[in-house]
């Protein structure tokens, strides 16, 4: 068995606080944005029958939505969770974009996905320990 080599962290800590902030307001936007998913709110369930991904997608999203939320404050997985609402918000970005055209209903996705693209660049070195730490 190899030893994981410790690094530095190489955030400050106003940066460190910066990013705990980013990460809280993530979490609450995605598990505000879970639970309308996961209750079967009207307007979701017909926004994403209208899409073509019926209920099942619809619970689908909202359940990763709610594990990325959880995901935010729990350090080691920080920099993975964001990444993948990185790779979730350019899925809202495409359909919304194809479907709606440009404008707010696209901005929204699209600033979230920027929000999600600095707490993964910011938790990145985190990120990496984590994936070295799975491949031993």
């Amino acid at each position: 068995m190899t030893a994981i080599a410790a690094t530095a962290p190489t955030t400050s800590r106003a940066a460190n606080g910066g990013l705990w902030m980013l990460q809280v307001l993530l979490a609450a936007v995605y598990a505000f944005s879970a639970f309308g998913k996961l209750t079967a709110e009207a307007q979701n369930v017909a926004g994403f029958e209208a899409m073509g991904l019926g209920t099942s997608g619809m619970y689908l999203i909202g359940a990763l939505e709610l594990a990325g939320a959880i995901a935010m404050f729990v350090p080691r997985l920080t920099g993975l969770a964001a990444l993948c609402f990185v790779a979730l918000m350019v899925g809202a970005v495409t359909i919304t974009w194809t479907m709606f055209g440009w404008g707010v209903l696209v901005a929204i996705p699209a600033t979230v996905g920027v929000l999600a693209a600095v707490v993964a660049w910011g938790r990145r070195d985190r990120m990496r320990r984590l994936i070295a730490r799975l491949r031993h």
